[in-house]
């Protein structure tokens, strides 16, 4: 079992809310309980390795994916709901509870990100954390503050074990 709570290193000052850290079952317990989940994707999600897991996460839970960046070519021919955004359209859009969502049935409640750099995707939860009653949650190899719960900083291996193990409590 990855311990995926710890190495939750912030670089901001006292006061901040933070996300909590969070392991692989509780992860997966909050993902199999929100009533419209969206997994969001960044250029990260080209890695085979990371690529073969959210396709396996998709096709489990049947939540979408919502494909920004460069990412979509990566779901061409892959049995999965894949639609590009760009990400900062897409944290704007989710803020509006009136939102159709992409597949025009309504907004989400959970978002499930993955495969972005740090400091973009932080400055997109920023607003959905501020804004809206979106959870986030992390599973990233890094600590991502601004979600509602997060992995901490993990090695490249430990990530991929704890992908696996979410896979597996789905």
């Amino acid at each position: 079992m990855v311990d995926t709570t710890k190495n939750t290193k912030l670089f901001t000052t006292y006061g901040v809310t933070t996300s909590k850290a969070t392991t692989p079952e509780v992860a997966a317990k909050l993902i199999s309980k929100a009533k419209r989940p969206l997994i969001v994707v960044g250029t990260k999600i080209l890695d085979p390795e990371l690529l073969a897991r959210v396709v396996k996460i998709s096709q489990k839970t049947n939540i979408p994916i919502a494909a920004t960046g460069s990412s979509m070519p990566g779901f061409i021919d892959k049995d999965v709901d894949a639609k590009y955004i760009n990400l900062h359209q897409l944290g704007f859009y989710v803020t509006d509870e009136n939102w159709p969502g992409l597949d025009g049935k309504g907004t989400y409640d959970t978002l499930i990100v993955l495969g972005h750099i740090k400091y973009y995707i932080n400055q997109v939860l920023s607003g959905t954390k501020n804004f809206s009653k979106v959870k986030a949650i992390a599973i990233d190899r890094n600590y991502i503050q601004n979600a509602t719960m997060s992995f901490g900083n993990l090695s490249k291996a430990d990530h991929h074990a704890a992908l696996d193990e979410l896979i597996d409590a789905l």
